[in-house]
């Protein structure tokens, strides 16, 4: 049997039918009769007749990853001239650009258009390391720059290879019409009615600022002991909102759905739930209402698609979380503008971070961004800024000490 490079079959020279059908002339294509004779008359106006594929020879020829601080950007380039790029956060970043070197390996020569194919190579290469927030984070960024890589070359916004926009705009928050608390800090492991009550003012405040027509959203961050999250959103209940996010900690579903048998506020998780694999217990049990997966957390483009489309089959819709530069949030907003399922997407403005990453779209005063226009993923990289970012300790990673009162560890 023939071997074939890359695995992938290579096809043989075929005559153009619409050179076949100038050849033949109108008598001729008439003559051929039968089974060449369809195919023929429709060839000159199917465009798809003579198509070739453009991409079919592109190969990947290297992958630098560029740290800056707590993050990594990476570049992946090809024999073709056209490059894509992609955020890596969430992780330690020396150790997730170490990781995006050696996952080279596997990208090296193959067909950067082969997306699903490399995200299944990438993911399930070492059975021992499948999963889990070093490798899941870091196939992220690398998926990203893979998508950048197709739109370019397509010359379309990634969205359009999504299936194309469901919506001609993006509702985001924070916004002069939608805003969401946090705690303060952690709490101890039970609370008094003095925090609690603290908590339920700011609520009330913020609704009482934004009005009926307002959103007002609470980010619990899975800091709040499961009594004292109870007993807060029963006591917020009058205010509406639109969600509580993070309201437990992840990996525990019997947690979860005491709260959700306990409280009537809509619940909202999913940031730190990678993949469809994290995500599918929280749709199974029906204990959100609203899924916040994050492009850079849960395996990239190619997962949120597929996150969508099993939220979609529960009814559920998502509220991405995103606290990436415009790179990472413009990944995501190609999602947001492909699915049905939508409600409203995380989007911070970092003066810093914008000028690494220049973005293609606008926010306007209702808190709607526009889609991203241009090709790929719609965003200009900065690499003499992503250095400059890397060189300021002001930006570099540190690793977290959030204590309690009596010094024990805390989550936050």
């Amino acid at each position: 049997m023939a071997q074939y490079h890359h695995n992938e079959m290579k096809r043989p020279s075929t005559v153009s039918r619409r050179r076949l059908l100038k050849s033949l002339g109108a008598a001729g294509a008439l003559a051929a009769g039968g089974a060449l004779f369809p195919e023929i008359l429709f060839a000159e106006d199917s465009p798809a007749s003579d198509v070739e594929d453009s991409a079919s020879g592109i190969r990947v020829t290297d992958l630098q990853p560029h740290p800056a601080g707590d993050r990594v950007y990476v570049k992946i380039e090809t024999n073709f001239g056209v490059s894509g790029w992609g955020e890596i956060k969430g992780i330690e970043p020396n150790t997730a650009a170490t990781l995006a070197r050696s996952m080279f390996q596997i990208l090296k020569n193959e067909n950067p258009t082969r997306i699903e194919h490399l995200w299944q190579r990438m993911y399930r290469s070492h059975r021992n390391q499948r999963g889990g927030a070093f490798m899941v984070h870091t196939i992220a960024g690398i998926d990203m720059a893979l998508w950048d890589i197709a739109g370019k070359l397509w010359r379309v916004p990634v969205y359009r290879l999504l299936g194309g926009p469901t919506r001609e705009k993006i509702r985001v928050y924070p916004s002069a019409r939608a805003t969401k608390l946090t705690p303060g800090g952690s709490h101890e492991h039970s609370s008094g009615p003095k925090a609690i009550d603290a908590m339920v003012q700011r609520v009330k405040q913020a609704r009482e600022r934004l009005g009926p027509d307002g959103a007002v959203m609470f980010d619990a961050h899975s800091m709040l002991p499961v009594a004292t999250l109870i007993q807060f959103a029963n006591a917020i209940e009058p205010y509406d909102l639109l969600f509580i996010e993070e309201p437990w900690l992840p990996d525990n579903i019997e947690v979860a759905k005491k709260i959700r048998n306990s409280v009537r506020v809509p619940l909202a998780t999913g940031e730190r739930d990678r993949t469809i694999w994290g995500v599918l217990p929280y749709l199974h049990e029906q204990v959100i209402d609203v899924l916040q997966p994050d492009v850079g957390y849960t395996g990239g483009i190619s997962q949120m698609k597929k996150i969508a489309a099993l939220a979609e089959a529960y009814h559920v819709p998502l509220a991405p979380h995103n606290t990436q530069s415009y790179l990472g949030i413009s990944a995501s907003f190609h999602v947001a503008a492909s699915v049905p399922f939508f409600l409203i997407h995380e989007c911070y403005h970092d003066a810093a971070l914008a000028k690494i990453a220049r973005k293609h779209w606008t926010v306007d005063k209702a808190g709607n961004a526009s889609l991203p226009e241009g090709i790929g993923l719609c965003v200009d990289i900065d690499e003499a800024a992503i250095a400059e970012r890397n060189a300021d300790a002001r930006y570099k990673f540190g690793w977290p000490d959030a204590r309690l009162r009596d010094g024990s560890v805390a989550d936050y």
